[in-house]
């Protein structure tokens, strides 16, 4: 079947907690001004400007307009009144002006770091070589969260940063205003703020860890969501009515969310209040000691103005700062995240202390060794010690009942997994000193649950082989190699036409749009088989059930064509019909996790052990009407 989109299906080993404390903060901020500075250092150094001219803009108009009142109080000379007053309106536009051109830069700045992000990220992820952080579900939610915000976080924490230090310049000036008029009031300002700056970051971690915490229902939601307006899930969701049951569901995880997010926002709410009264306090009792202080004489008309202003500016930066620094600190925390991420040591690890090697041509054998595996710690065993031989240029099959271990074989030889005991050996040398990416070059394989891309036909079948995807002769003889030449050219535009209905149309042909074409299974599954073709002079080709799905004319031409195309070379066969697999080399049959039976197809017939049995019992319901309706194992393991 083809498959669009991954669900974990396993778990793989934890991912570590980030460090804490200080250490661990400064070494977040570090990381996300590098990055930023990575993206563009021209940009950064202009948005610092802009940060140390907005602070100072607010202190100068303040100052400005005492000096105005002062000399029109004291009737001071015209000329120096128009010098204030011309100042005083630069100062004004510089204020009003320098928030647009920060937000402008601001916004520049993010997208350039969400890009240098995004590169990052997806190299990180791309370097994962095996397939265990998928399918580990607390890896998943921080890889969403990285993938979501991850990327954005930086170029917040700088902004935030940039803002703190602005209003920081803003309230230095504006402190030294208040101390040389009443230092106390400077001292009581900042003690007001102590407990609103623990109200905010104890809000923050709270918002972090709810949406941690938050991660499997957002992810449940998402996939009943889908499942809804999916394509791929139209027909069964519509056939069996599922579509209320799947809506219960994603309404049941979105209201866990909501009951979540609601508890915090009422947290919040009443914090905020509380904060709120206590600056009103502060700042109305500032204002009651200036007015008493004008009316004794002790202060002027210019400098009321200054000290409103001071007491106001403080109260507002202030609450500016501890809320930048409590959003900062959240940004922080999902930027740990996507830390995690790229950080994430290798999941594949070569055997330690032995140097890596180039991978050769194929000689000899691949060898499985002894192989135990299982997908966790808590799991089962899915592979029990498996012995098993896989001659070069031969033919070798894999047949045994759902979970035997056939796919997982497959698996280790794809190396997108580690055996937890044993080894796989490549002409005697175990796979782990081989670089993975090497490895795989000389593999070709088709798997069951092979992907269909949305993308043109020609880019689905050279897929298989990057280095030739603009290679049109390679892939149309490929295609013929794989029988599905003739389909493909009788599409609207041939090998350029987009397999999906998923995009919109974006050229227009001959007045018309140009739609795309959804194929069938079948049609799928040839393109996936020229898709592997590409890929037919490597060392080992891997075919996980080739035919599934395709009716028993399809099937036989398809085997025909495997055939010829395995001839003289090594490759590994799964196929439930055990009469494709008859003309192998060497058959292997897989129980509980061990290779109970080895041998080509006369030899173990005449052996009349588990082969002969379901051999014989599919052979049976082509020949007798009273033949049970399920003749072959499910191909799972």
């Amino acid at each position: 079947m083809a498959v669009r989109w991954g669900r974990p299906t396993g778990r793989g080993g934890r991912t570590s907690r980030a460090d804490s404390g200080a250490h661990g903060t400064l070494a977040l901020l570090k990381a996300a001004f590098a990055l930023v500075w990575q993206a563009s250092r021209g940009l950064l150094a202009a948005r610092i400007g802009v940060a140390l001219a907005g602070g100072v803009a607010p202190v100068a108009v303040a100052w400005l307009t005492k000096l105005l009142l002062d000399l029109l109080v004291d009737g001071g000379a015209t000329t120096a009144v128009l010098t204030v007053v011309l100042a005083l309106a630069g100062a004004t536009l510089a204020g009003a002006l320098l928030p647009a051109v920060g937000n402008f830069v601001d916004a520049e700045l993010s997208r350039r770091t969400q890009l240098a992000g995004r590169a990052r990220l997806y190299r990180a992820i791309g370097g994962f070589g095996g397939l265990g952080r998928f399918e580990d579900p607390d890896f998943q939610d921080r890889l969403q969260l990285a993938v979501s915000d991850g990327p954005a976080t930086p170029a917040q924490v700088t902004a935030n940063g940039l803002t703190i230090a602005q209003s920081a310049v803003t309230i230095v000036g504006f402190v030294v205003t208040l101390a040389s008029m009443a230092p106390w009031m400077a001292v009581v300002v900042a003690v007001a703020a102590i407990p609103t700056v623990r109200a905010e970051l104890t809000l923050s971690r709270a918002r972090a860890a709810m949406m941690l915490q938050l991660g499997h229902a957002n992810r449940r939601e998402l996939f009943y969501a889908d499942l809804i307006s999916s394509v791929t899930a139209a027909k069964e969701v519509r056939i069996y009515g599922l579509s209320d049951l799947f809506a219960v569901r994603m309404t049941t995880e979105l209201r866990k969310i909501n009951r979540g997010m609601r508890g915090l926002d009422l947290r919040e709410l009443r914090m905020q209040s509380a904060l709120t009264g206590l600056g009103a306090v502060v700042a109305g009792g500032g204002l009651v000691w200036a007015a008493l202080s004008a009316r004794s004489g002790r202060l002027g008309v210019g400098d009321i103005v200054v000290f409103a202003a001071a007491t106001a500016g403080v109260q507002n930066l202030l609450a500016s700062i501890i809320g930048n620094v409590a959003r900062t600190h959240q940004a922080l925390l999902i930027f740990t995240h996507f830390q995690q991420v790229v950080r994430a040591p290798a999941d594949l690890a070569p055997l330690e202390g032995l140097p890596l090697l180039p991978v050769p041509s194929l000689r000899d054998a691949i060898e499985l060794r002894d192989v135990w595996f299982r997908y966790g710690p808590s799991l089962p065993w899915i592979l029990q010690g498996v012995n098993l031989t896989i001659r070069a240029g031969r033919a070798t099959a894999l047949v045994g009942l759902n979970g035997a271990g056939k796919s997982t074989i497959v698996k280790l030889l794809c190396r997108l997994y580690d055996p937890t005991r044993g080894a796989v050996l490549w002409d005697g040398v175990d796979l782990r000193r081989f670089p993975v990416e090497e490895l795989r070059e000389r593999l070709g394989a088709v798997f069951q649950d092979f992907m269909a891309y949305d993308l043109s036909a020609a880019e689905n079948i050279g897929l298989g082989d990057i280095a030739r995807l603009d290679d049109r002769s390679a892939i149309e003889a490929t295609a013929e190699r794989a029988g599905c030449h003739v389909t493909v050219e009788k599409l609207p535009r041939g090998y350029d036409t987009l397999l999906t209905r998923f995009f919109s149309p974006e050229e227009v042909l001959d007045g018309e749009a140009s739609s795309g074409v959804q194929l069938s299974g079948g049609q799928w599954q040839r393109l996936a088989l020229a898709r592997a073709f590409m890929r037919a002079d490597r060392d080992l080709l891997i075919l996980d059930e080739p035919s599934a799905g395709l009716d028993a004319d399809a099937e036989h031409e398809v085997h025909t064509r495997l055939r010829a195309l395995r001839e003289g070379s090594t490759s590994v066969l799964i196929s439930h019909r055990l009469s494709t697999v008859r003309d192998a080399d060497t058959i292997a049959v897989l129980s509980d996790g061990v290779v109970t039976e080895l041998g080509d197809h006369d030899t173990l017939l005449a052996a009349g052990g588990t082969y002969a049995g379901l051999f014989t019992l599919q052979a049976s319901g082509y020949t007798s009407p009273d033949a049970r309706t399920e003749l072959h194992p499910s191909t799972g393991g």
